[in-house]
């Protein structure tokens, strides 16, 4: 990926709704809020807050795992922008980001733990250079404690996994901020923009 002119971050896979315009890697405008629900609503008129309402030459978007209508929304808007501003689209996974965020914290390995829906989180294990030394899991709480392979934790249910496992867990609780994009490496990003879902859909065909 060439860090072009202007490029235009969305990050919708969690109860965060994110965007942030670069000049190169320099950061020109963003917007984060705790929204829960209601991407679809907000999306759309917080690009138009930014600068030039946000029209870049590069789009880069969340690809999961997270809310499966999150990840939709951010994909379907940023397609549809990269078609018509004729611009180039690539994808992140939501969970390097947060990681990518804990360690310039820390500095040091950590697990990121994200609340993955229906009682279940999404975990994953990840090196000081942001490097996913695992898959990412979709698990019960109980079988996120035995995935946990670091004492630091990132993520929106880092506080309640560092509450079941104790001492000596450390708790960074955390969500992705697309102006912390720049944190991320280029092996992160991908031209493959496809959601990663991070388990299998809910609704499953039925069988004759």
């Amino acid at each position: 990926m060439v860090f072009s002119r202007h490029t235009l971050v969305i990050d919708t896979s969690t109860a965060a709704c994110s965007i942030a315009l670069f000049s190169g890697k320099e950061l020109i405008a963003s917007d984060h809020r705790i929204l829960g629900r209601g991407h679809a609503e907000s999306l759309v008129p917080m690009i138009e807050l930014l600068p030039g309402k946000g029209k870049a030459e590069q789009l880069v978007i969340s690809l999961g795992p997270g809310s499966f209508t999150g990840v939709r929304i951010g994909i379907a808007v940023g397609r549809a922008l990269s078609f018509a501003w004729g611009a180039r689209i690539f994808g992140y996974p939501a969970l390097s980001l947060v990681a990518a965020q804990g360690i310039e914290i820390t500095k040091a390995p950590l697990t990121v733990c994200m609340d993955g829906g229906h009682g279940e989180w999404f975990v994953q294990n990840f090196s000081e250079d942001c490097i996913a030394t695992d898959n990412v899991k979709s698990v019960s709480p109980q079988e996120a404690v035995k995935e946990c392979k670091h004492e630091i934790i990132a993520g929106d249910r880092a506080m309640q996994i560092a509450e079941i496992m104790g001492k000596p867990h450390i708790p960074i609780d955390l969500l992705p901020d697309a102006k912390n994009f720049s944190l991320l490496g280029r092996n992160h990003l991908t031209s493959d923009v496809t959601p990663i879902y991070g388990r299998a859909p809910d609704a499953k065909i039925p069988t004759k």
